[in-house]
C-alpha cells in the first residue's frame, strides 16, 4: 500500500514501538523502509531480525539525505515520511486511503495530526517508561482538532511520481530543520495546491527525542534551526512564516485546494517586513545600535526579538541603516 520511510539516529527503543504500532494498528500491508544514521545502538541487527528493509550511513547523514536514500528503495506508489518517535493510532491507513481516493490526480500533500507534541494536546507520557498506551487507545477518537490547510510536518504522504519530480528533500537543510516547508515550496512551484492536514489520521508524538538526547551533538545543535530558516529565505526570497501565512494558509480550516495568494496591501506590507528586514539577520550588537538609532517603540519591538545570525552582507546592513535614517527624518 504505502512505503513508510523512517529515518533514525540511535533511537532503537522508540523505533521499535513505532514499527510495532504500524504493524498492529494498520488494516493494510505496508512497506517499511528505515534509514539508519550511525546505528551504534543495534538498530541494524534489529531490522535484520525483523526482516525490515533499510539503508544505512555510518555517520549521521541527517533526515534529508537519509529519507532520500530510503525513498529510492520504495516499491509502492506512495511515500509516507514518519518520525521514529511516532505511535500510529488504529485505522490511520484506512482514513488516508479514503482521502487519496477523493483526489483524481497525483498532486497532493496529505498529512496526519500529532497528539501530545503537536496541535492535539493529550498527554500519555513523553518518555517510553511513562507511556500509557491504554489511555491513548481508549481516548484518541475523542481528541479532535479539524481538517486544516497548509500542513508542513510529518507524517505526510506524497505520490512517488510527485516526490521524484521535486527531488525529495533538499539536502542543504542538514540535518533537517526547515526541510519540510522547503519541500512544500517545491511542491507549490510544481503546481500542488492540496495541502491537507487530516484530523482522523492521528499519531502520538513523543517529541524530538533524538534532539533532546543529543542536544550537544555537533550535527544537531539547536543553532541549525535558524540556519535552516536563513537557507529558506535565501533560496526562495520569502520567510517560512510568510509562505505559511499567505500561500499555505496554515492552520485554517480546510476548504478545498488553495489558490494563489491575494496580493493586496496586507500582502505587500508583510512581504516588506518579513522579506526585506527578517529579524534573524540582526545580531545582538546591531539590535542595540538600531534601537538607539530609531528611538521608535514599534521598531524596538521588531529589533528586540531574538536571533542567532550576525550580518555578513554589508550592502544589506547599509540598506537597513538608510531605512531607519530616512524613517526618522520624516518624523
Amino acid at each position: 500500500m504505502f512505503s513508510i520511510i523512517i529515518p533514525t539516529f540511535n533511537n532503537l527503543s522508540y523505533l521499535k514501538i513505532c514499527i510495532s504500532s504500524i504493524k498492529k494498528n494498520s488494516k493494510f500491508e505496508h512497506e517499511i523502509i528505515v534509514h539508519i544514521n550511525d546505528g551504534a545502538d543495534g538498530t541494524e541487527e534489529y531490522l535484520i531480525t525483523e526482516k525490515i528493509k533499510y539503508t544505512m550511513t555510518k555517520h549521521n547523514a541527517g533526515i534529508c539525505e537519509g529519507v532520500n536514500m530510503a525513498a529510492k528503495e520504495a516499491t509502492t506508489t506512495y511515500i509516507l515520511y514518519a518520525h521514529d518517535d511516532f505511535y500510529f493510532c488504529p485505522g490511520w491507513d484506512v482514513v488516508l486511503l479514503k482521502e487519496v481516493k477523493k483526489i483524481p490526480h497525483n498532486n497532493f500533500y496529505l498529512s496526519g495530526i500529532m497528539m501530545n507534541n503537536g496541535p492535539l494536546k493529550f498527554d500519555c507520557g513523553n518518555k517510553l517508561e511513562d507511556f500509557n498506551e491504554k489511555k491513548l487507545l481508549d481516548n484518541y477518537k475523542n481528541i479532535n482538532h479539524y481538517d486544516f490547510q497548509g500542513s508542513t510536518w510529518a507524517p505526510h504522504l506524497i505520490h512517488k511520481e510527485t516526490w521524484d519530480a521535486v527531488g525529495g528533500f533538499s539536502e542543504e537543510f542538514f540535518p533537517g530543520t526547515a526541510s519540510d516547508p522547503d519541500l512544500n515550496m517545491k511542491l507549490w512551484k510544481r503546481g500542488v495546491r492540496i495541502f491537507k492536514g487530516i484530523n482522523d489520521f492521528k499519531v502520538y508524538h513523543f517529541g524530538s527525542i533524538v534532539t533532546r538526547k543529543y542536544k550537544n551533538h555537533p550535527t544537531i545543535k539547536t543553532e541549525t534551526g535558524s540556519k535552516g530558516a536563513k537557507i529558506f529565505l535565501l533560496k526562495w526570497g520569502i520567510t517560512i512564516k510568510f509562505f505559511k501565512r499567505f500561500y499555505l494558509r496554515s492552520d485554517q480550516k480546510y476548504e478545498g485546494q488553495l489558490n494563489e495568494p491575494l496580493k493586496d496591501t496586507v500582502y505587500f506590507y508583510n512581504l516588506f517586513f518579513l522579506r526585506a528586514i527578517p529579524d534573524f539577520f540582526f545580531s545582538f550588537e546591531m539590535r542595540i545600535f538600531f534601537s538607539l538609532l530609531s528611538g521608535c517603540h514599534h521598531f524596538n519591538l521588531i529589533l528586540s526579538r531574538s536571533c542567532t545570525f550576525s550580518f555578513q552582507d554589508t550592502l544589506f546592513k547599509s540598506m537597513c541603516c538608510l531605512y531607519i535614517f530616512l524613517r526618522q527624518s520624516f518624523h
